[in-house]
């Protein structure tokens, strides 16, 4: 009979310390790899802002060609309205872990911010910050705002998020071109962006991808655009 008790209070001590491990990972991925990436997130807005005050980042719009993206840099901030009138995230060359970490990332070899084709970024929609967790909000005609310190490019979206699955590459085509030939957004070439996140929530089996065509710039020197003053 001792030896029964002796069992039962050691398999309930093993419980209850496999309980408390399970507690204190789920806070590490719910707050402190928040606290991180947002602490991230804002030194490289930080470094941005910086940079471009002393590189003179109010010169005339189209005055001169942006620099190169560097591997895991950041180079533009991202503003989604729709997410919340503080939402702002950096926006890093490359897509690996280590770069979502500290913001979204662009896709390599996709185009460059305004150029013609196909501008794609991805971000974590749960852990690391958070970035795209309000991503199924999205609606067609939500702007998403874009500046590099010289340009402000205002993106409109133009169909709420289509779930797909990993390998449907072709959503970040320079013309997108989805597996589900209906679900194709845009018809010739042109100016384009692709949001890309997880699906489900606490998941990685599918991806739920955004698009939106550029409407519109406006060089920083002239202000806010419309999108980010209401």
């Amino acid at each position: 009979m001792r030896s029964v008790r002796v069992v039962v209070r050691s398999l309930s001590e093993l419980c209850i310390t496999v309980g408390v491990l399970l507690v204190l990972f789920v806070v590490y991925l719910l707050y402190w790899t928040g606290i991180r990436a947002d602490s991230a997130a804002d030194s490289e807005i930080s470094r941005l802002q910086d940079r471009w005050s002393r590189a003179g980042a109010t010169a005339e719009h189209g005055a001169r060609r942006p620099a190169a993206y560097r591997d895991g840099a950041a180079f533009a901030v991202m503003y989604i309205p729709r997410f919340g009138r503080d939402w702002a995230r950096p926006v890093l060359q490359n897509t690996e872990p280590g770069t979502l970490r500290r913001g979204l990332g662009h896709y390599s070899r996709t185009a460059r911010l305004g150029e013609r084709g196909n501008f794609a970024v991805a971000g974590h929609r749960r852990t690391h910050g958070d970035p795209f967790r309000d991503f199924p909000a999205l609606r067609p005609g939500d702007p998403v705002v874009v500046s590099d310190g010289r340009t402000w490019y205002t993106y409109t979206l133009t169909r709420r998020p289509y779930r797909t699955l990993p390998d449907d590459t072709g959503v970040v085509a320079p013309l997108p071109a989805p597996l589900d030939p209906d679900a194709a957004p845009f018809r010739r070439p042109g100016r384009y962006l692709t949001l890309t996140t997880c699906d489900p929530e606490w998941g990685s089996s599918h991806r739920l991808i955004a698009w939106a065509r550029l409407d519109a710039t406006r060089p920083v020197a002239s202000g806010k655009p419309a999108a980010l003053r209401r």
